[in-house]
């Protein structure tokens, strides 16, 4: 036996899993799949709350704020797929909806697409979290009403977390509120970040490269 083949062969093989295999133990990462209200609407994308919630967490997971203002539920589902192939998530928080209800859109179509997206965060290997969205009560209580079950009725038939809606407690406070009465100001972006890290932090609770888990 040719010793000197042998180890050649060896170290050839080693060499291959080290450039094809990846990184031992990936990143994990929280994808939030938004509207204007998580996409820093009107200011620096590094002073809107997901940002700033990367920087509480310290990247661990790393926060990727795919949101897009003005999007409706059927618009962020159409850019889903190509969000979580790009950073393979390992959470994805749908914030989607919004816009559908101010255009009065039939809220049995924005389920349909809310469920589509969850089945698709589902088919690429993710926990889909599904936060609450709700319309400003002057649209109508019947339209209001049936737009604000969507969210429970989706969370509990796919059994995946509902996270709360932090504009409600933004919208009570007119100084943390744009001059347009729909989007939250600089001013709100910390307490949003720590809304949310309050609610995201029994769920994404872990540690990765010895740093602490967000509950800190």
């Amino acid at each position: 036996m040719n010793f000197n083949n042998v180890f050649r062969w060896h170290y050839l093989f080693l060499l291959l899993l080290t450039l094809f295999a990846g990184p031992v133990g990936a990143a994990q990462k929280l994808l939030i799949l938004g509207d204007s209200l998580s996409a820093g609407y009107q200011m620096p994308a590094k002073i809107a709350w997901p940002n700033l919630l990367n920087e509480k967490w310290q990247q661990a997971p790393e926060v990727i704020n795919g949101s897009i203002s003005g999007d409706t539920a059927a618009q962020g589902l159409a850019r889903l797929p190509a969000l979580l192939k790009q950073h393979q998530p390992t959470w994805v928080l749908i914030e989607l909806g919004g816009n559908d209800g101010l255009r009065g859109l039939p809220p049995q179509n924005i389920a349909s697409d809310l469920q589509k997206a969850i089945d698709t965060v589902k088919a690429a290997h993710a926990q889909p979290l599904l936060m609450q969205i709700r319309l400003p009560a002057n649209y109508g209580r019947r339209y209001t009403e049936a737009f604000s079950a969507i969210y429970p009725e989706l969370a509990k038939k796919n059994a995946i977390p509902l996270i709360p809606f932090f504009m409600e407690q933004v919208y009570v406070k007119p100084e943390w509120m744009q001059q347009d009465g729909i989007h939250p100001n600089p001013a709100a972006q910390p307490f949003i970040a720590g809304l949310v890290n309050n609610a995201l932090k029994p769920l994404v609770k872990h540690k990765l490269n010895g740093l602490p888990s967000p509950d800190r």
